[in-house]
């Protein structure tokens, strides 16, 4: 019942592996140092959606009772909707990047870091109102829910986008702060 949240869900971490990639030469330290005040802020957001993911895929798979995967995944967008919110500000804090068009470039992903935020809030709310002792109603809310995941995360990943766009792939591929690592897969 819970599976096609958690496949929904996973790519959701994939928002997050975009970032992580091979870095290039070391020709622009603007962009460089712009990038590391960037990463360093995100490398523990980053390691919270990772983990909160996690948790909502375990929910899925072990067969659990409503009521934790009800509780987990609540627990799991507050998460990822706070974090989206500090990747955000992080955006801001670091102030326009070093290249063409910074500052278009630097709205564009803060807002849709913001996006990304509210829709984790409102997934939570939704999750928080599913009836969770009635399993059918419960597994009926659960795949709107689903339905939901692609739209909440569509901020983030045109931020990412953005941020690519404008010319920072590079510099923010090579910072260590933005390189996350693929979860193995859960052994069945």
């Amino acid at each position: 019942m819970n599976k096609k949240l958690a496949a929904a869900v996973s790519g959701g971490a994939v928002l997050m592996l975009v970032l992580s990639g091979c870095g290039g030469d070391d020709s622009d330290k603007k962009a460089d140092a712009w990038a590391k005040k960037v990463c360093d802020q995100w490398q523990p957001e980053l390691k919270k959606v990772e983990a909160a993911n996690a948790e909502i895929k375990r929910v899925a798979t072990e067969s659990s009772k409503p009521e934790e995967v009800q509780k987990t995944d609540s627990a799991a967008f507050a998460t990822m909707s706070e974090s989206y919110k500090t990747m955000g500000t992080a955006l801001q804090e670091a102030g326009v990047p070093p290249v063409k068009n910074g500052q278009a470039t630097l709205d564009a992903a803060v807002k849709g870091f913001e996006e990304t935020s509210k829709g984790y809030a409102d997934l939570k709310t939704k999750m928080d109102a599913l009836d969770a002792k009635d399993q059918t109603k419960f597994a009926e809310g659960l795949k709107e829910l689903a339905g939901g995941l692609q739209e909440a995360t569509k901020g983030g990943k045109d931020a990412l986008a953005q941020l690519n766009a404008g010319g920072l792939d590079r510099a923010m591929n090579s910072q260590k702060g933005c390189q996350v690592t693929a979860p193995s897969p859960s052994p069945k």
